[in-house]
């Protein structure tokens, strides 16, 4: 049976998320500027790049998350008990679109995964070319990292709209 407390316990894991989503994207940001302004190799300039853009974009997406968690949480569980029709027109189809993007997202980071893992074999040997290798060695780990986080959240995000659906249909 679907509860209020279901409800609490989905975003109170997306709101956890959200924050190591931000720790890895503040520490991603601050190695990039690291690498690049003090390490200066070509590697580990290239290794910058995808820390600092992939870090700010998990920042970013950490920290607004994070800050709407909570009034997320706070509606549903209001609209549980006084507006559970809400639940149906607005929250599943959320859950829907959210859903749909984890799709989107996994593919992305299993492409990004992919071009970094070719760029640092196709230059591994290559003593020119260290900037490509040092690229694609952080771009294949930042991908694992976000395609593992976002693997934990769509496995949560599924238990919830199924719950959700489930609590709406016995509502009729």
């Amino acid at each position: 049976m679907f509860t209020k407390t279901d409800i609490e316990k989905y975003f109170t894991g997306e709101k956890q998320e959200s924050l190591l989503f931000l720790g890895v994207g503040i520490a991603a940001f601050v190695l990039a500027v690291v690498f690049y302004f003090f390490v200066k190799t070509p590697f580990y300039r290239g290794a910058a790049l995808p820390l600092l853009f992939i870090g700010l974009l998990l920042g970013v997406v950490g920290y607004t998350v994070y800050k709407r968690s909570d009034s997320d949480r706070i509606r549903n569980v209001y609209a549980y008990d006084m507006a559970p029709g809400d639940l149906k027109t607005k929250e599943i189809p959320r859950m829907v679109s959210v859903m749909k993007n984890f799709v989107v997202y996994r593919y992305t980071e299993i492409l990004l995964g992919i071009t970094g893992l070719a760029l640092f074999f196709y230059f591994r040997n290559n003593a020119a070319q260290q900037f490509w290798k040092g690229l694609g060695c952080t771009l294949a780990i930042m991908a694992l990292i976000a395609l593992t986080a976002d693997y934990f959240a769509e496995k949560r995000g599924k238990i919830y709209i199924s719950g959700l659906q489930q609590f709406v249909n016995q509502q009729k």
